[in-house]
């Protein structure tokens, strides 16, 4: 017998083993979509809070930025809170400005927003302390 008979029949013999596991069979099907569907809304849940706390974060290094250079060049907004601290009796105050933004975050979740009730939205805050100049 030669090489290339061996080596067919042994391609035969493998193929009639594993023809039970054939990709064209569509055993299982109902089975892989109930666990692919809780599957993308878990995964869609945490790429949503993914994204709301990098949307967070950004938006409060940006707000943190603007409210001290507000309080270096003293150019306030209309937005801007100025709270004056008093220190004692024989120091002199300290003036805090701080700046809020709000805004939206936008939603993975078909029907979230509908769920909660509201909007998907971040809310931050920048503090700074407005020194006086000498």
């Amino acid at each position: 017998m030669k090489t290339s008979q061996r080596a067919r029949i042994r391609s035969e013999r493998l193929l009639r083993r594993f023809r039970p596991f054939s990709i064209l069979e569509e055993r299982g099907n109902v089975e892989s979509a109930l666990v692919l569907i809780p599957l993308l809304f878990l995964f869609l849940s945490g790429l949503q809070l993914a994204l709301a706390v990098h949307i967070r974060n950004s938006d409060q290094i940006q707000i943190q930025g603007e409210a001290s250079a507000r309080a270096i060049s003293g150019e306030l907004t209309s937005g801007d809170e100025v709270i004056s601290i008093s220190r004692g009796w024989n120091s002199p105050d300290l003036v805090m400005i701080t700046s809020h933004m709000r805004r939206s975050i936008p939603t993975l979740i078909p029907g979230l927003n509908e769920l909660l009730g509201r909007a998907l939205e971040s809310e931050v805050t920048g503090v700074a302390i407005i020194e006086e100049s000498r």
